[in-house]
């Protein structure tokens, strides 16, 4: 019925919002935003009717969770960084519809989602910075999924974006983009060092280790990549465990994933952390290397909590 058109690993450093407004730092980040432009109008060309956000600074310890709500709209003010972003407008559509479909796909597979569909819970900066820029029009549903998971194993992280595929497939009669929103390395500089590092990556182990990723997408080492995720979100610091990274991959095959990355804006550092905007193209999949849940499997993929 339906289809994933479109998926993708993003950057939404707090920085692009900052470069918008007059000062020192006005337009440094234009790739970054030109990235997300990009994305958008691909979106646009591929009859995309709903962005899915894989949100790294969506904080849980329990169970995954899903703001599906009718409408947002707002100002944010990041409790983690005020100085950066500060009362910054959003507004756009969800799709309570979808988002109950996703959810119920994923309790199918044996991952304990819940989907909002009346709530007052308002998207983090993670979904709010990106929609800024592909999604000024309003153009596109949105719909939030929490990715900065606490307490939860890598391999239901990858077993959740293949369900919400098939969910997609199989039960939503539409188009839909995922996206894996976060960093690679997320060392952030030290307290009184980050104008150092605004365009910095805090070490040469990390920076060397986030081209060898980067290396690996565009050259298509899928099984290595994979089997080495838990080790490099926890050696590399990876923002929300790389979650986020786990739900994109599961959605696109997992291990037998077998496209090659397009970076669209090349790897770039930010306060510390290593960032990047690039497009996993979408392939045709049938699930078969997707983990089982760590309920049935406890010693599969882990999440860095458990490492």
């Amino acid at each position: 019925m339906g289809k994933l058109a479109l998926a993708a690993k993003i950057t939404h450093v707090p920085s692009m919002y900052l470069s918008e407004l007059p000062g020192p730092r006005q337009g440094f980040r234009k790739p970054a935003i030109n990235g997300h432009i990009e994305i958008g109008r691909r979106c646009r060309e591929l009859g995309v009717d709903t962005i899915v956000v894989f949100d790294t600074h969506w904080l849980v310890n329990a169970n995954y969770h899903i703001n599906c709500a009718a409408h947002f709209k707002g100002l944010y003010t990041s409790n983690e960084l005020p100085h950066f972003i500060s009362n910054m407008a959003y507004v756009f559509p969800g799709n309570p519809e979808l988002g109950r479909i996703l959810a119920d796909a994923c309790n199918t597979m044996g991952v304990e989602t819940m989907a909002h569909d009346a709530t007052t819970l308002a998207p983090e900066y993670g979904t709010l910075v990106p929609m800024r820029y592909m999604n000024k029009d309003q153009h596109f549903k949105v719909i939030s999924v929490s990715s900065l998971c606490t307490s939860h194993y890598l391999n239901d992280s990858a077993r959740l974006g293949w369900a919400m595929r098939k969910a997609v497939e199989d039960h939503y009669d539409g188009t839909v983009t995922f996206l894996a929103s976060g960093s690679l390395s997320h060392r952030f500089a030290q307290n009184g060092q980050a104008p150092e590092f605004a365009t910095k990556i805090w070490s040469p182990f990390l920076e060397t280790l986030d081209q060898r990723v980067v290396q690996m997408w565009q050259n298509g080492e899928w099984q290595d990549f994979c089997s080495m995720l838990p080790e490099y979100a926890a050696k590399g610091h990876g923002e929300g465990s790389m979650h986020d990274t786990a739900k994109l991959l599961g959605a696109l095959g997992w291990s037998n994933y077998d496209a090659n990355v397009e970076v669209l804006t090349p790897y770039f550092a930010a306060s510390g952390t290593g960032q990047i905007n690039a497009i996993f193209p979408v392939t045709p999949q049938d699930g078969s290397a997707i983990p089982a849940p760590s309920a049935s499997n406890p010693n599969g993929v882990v999440s860095t909590s458990r490492l």
